[in-house]
């Protein structure tokens, strides 16, 4: 009998481990069955979101329809292939199914609303990978840059000299390109509309959105012509309100021989304030200092101004939020964009106005955009006053 018992254990042991087995594989089998299946181009555009959007766009582009007959599908381009992050990649787009329920993306005027938004959630990811599936199939040591056009040899010796990847210059290639304005276009609107309702008080440092004329006394009707001009993204502290003019100091320093400018640091050639022949006299100089590197004597000073009160950002944190994204969004279009601290404030000028002709701002926005990069230059600590 305790034999007995002892093989009907085995034989239900052995049963037990068996049936586990067999489940274990039928399992494996599903799950793997259905990660491949939702890698496929079918699955991919079977809901409306993508099929009417972005693979319209796909299938105008050469990852569709080439020469040599090769197609990337979405799953190529979007999903790991080593097992770790692709099963990180499928319980993250859990999300989107969640957002597909809720209709979040369900017209085209929401798709667009939000292609900015999706379009830099890819692109930082592909930036943290590497671009790791782009390397799938494409890498610099399979190219052979001689029989690549001669720009695009240049750019890509020069990626792989440097480290960097696929994603820098390749946006857009497989859809269409968001409009890389808009995030800068709101943020600006909303610092216009919240400086156009402002009221600084006298003793806040507050920063001019945009450049503004000044008088050196106080505006009775008409003015008449300004004395000058304080350039966006200037720091001002405010001595006094009247009305709806508003009496400021600027403080910088003049380089001798330039005396019409003040400068926001001294040696750097950051404008803060353009002013006429017949104001100069009116700057209050404090010490002098010749400068090591070049010769030039720089005087620090401060100028009392009138200037409208509206108009004025009261939040530096958010003034140059708007600075970093339109250099951002203006920047990395065709090429990445170098780090803001990589140049000094100088070499900025040389930098920013060698790409002049390939951006599309007008003289206010680049005057602002050239102030952001220069106050955060590596010689100027990234501090903005």
């Amino acid at each position: 009998m305790k034999r007995f018992l002892l093989d009907r254990r085995t034989w239900i042991l052995g049963g037990v481990a068996a049936a586990g087995v067999v489940v274990g594989i039928v399992g494996w089998g599903g799950f793997h069955t259905a990660m491949e299946m939702t890698n496929t181009l079918d699955f991919c555009v079977s809901c409306h979101e993508m099929k009417s959007t972005v693979y319209e766009e796909y299938k105008k582009s050469v990852h569709f329809k080439n020469a040599s007959g090769v197609r990337a599908v979405c799953s190529d381009c979007h999903v790991p292939r080593a097992w770790g992050p692709k099963v990180v990649a499928k319980v993250m787009a859990t999300n989107d199914l969640l957002e597909h329920l809720k209709g979040s993306l369900d017209t085209t005027e929401k798709f667009e609303s939000e292609r900015l938004r999706l379009a830099r959630s890819v692109w930082a990811k592909m930036k943290a990978s590497d671009s790791r599936e782009c390397r799938n199939c494409h890498g610099f040591d399979a190219m052979d840059f001689h029989k690549q056009k001669p720009a695009a040899a240049t750019q890509m010796q020069k990626a792989a000299q440097t480290g960097g990847t696929c994603i820098d210059c390749h946006k857009g290639i497989a859809h269409k390109l968001p409009d890389m304005t808009a995030g800068w276009k709101t943020m600006f609107a909303s610092l216009k509309a919240a400086a156009a309702t402002a009221s600084p008080k006298a003793g806040e440092t507050v920063y001019t959105l945009e450049t503004v004329p000044f008088t050196i006394d106080k505006p009775d009707g008409d003015a008449g012509a300004p004395a000058g001009r304080i350039l966006g993204g200037t720091a001002v502290t405010v001595l006094a309100r009247d009305g709806d003019a508003a009496r400021v100091r600027v403080s910088g320093w003049q380089q001798q021989g330039v005396e019409r400018m003040l400068y926001a640091r001294q040696g750097k050639r950051i404008f803060s304030v353009l002013m006429t022949p017949a104001v100069t006299d009116k700057v209050e100089h404090a010490q002098s200092m010749v400068d090591p590197d070049t010769g030039q004597t720089w005087t620090e000073g401060t100028i009392d101004v009138w200037i409208p009160a509206k108009g004025l950002v009261a939040d530096g944190r958010k003034l140059w939020e708007y600075g970093e994204d339109l250099y951002v969004s203006t920047c990395t279009v065709c090429h990445s964009s170098p780090e803001v601290a990589h140049y000094s404030a100088n070499e900025w000028i040389g930098v920013l106005n060698s790409m002049k002709q390939q951006i599309s701002l007008d003289d206010e926005q680049y005057r602002f955009l050239q102030k952001y990069l220069q106050l955060h230059a590596k010689d100027t600590g990234g501090t903005t006053h």
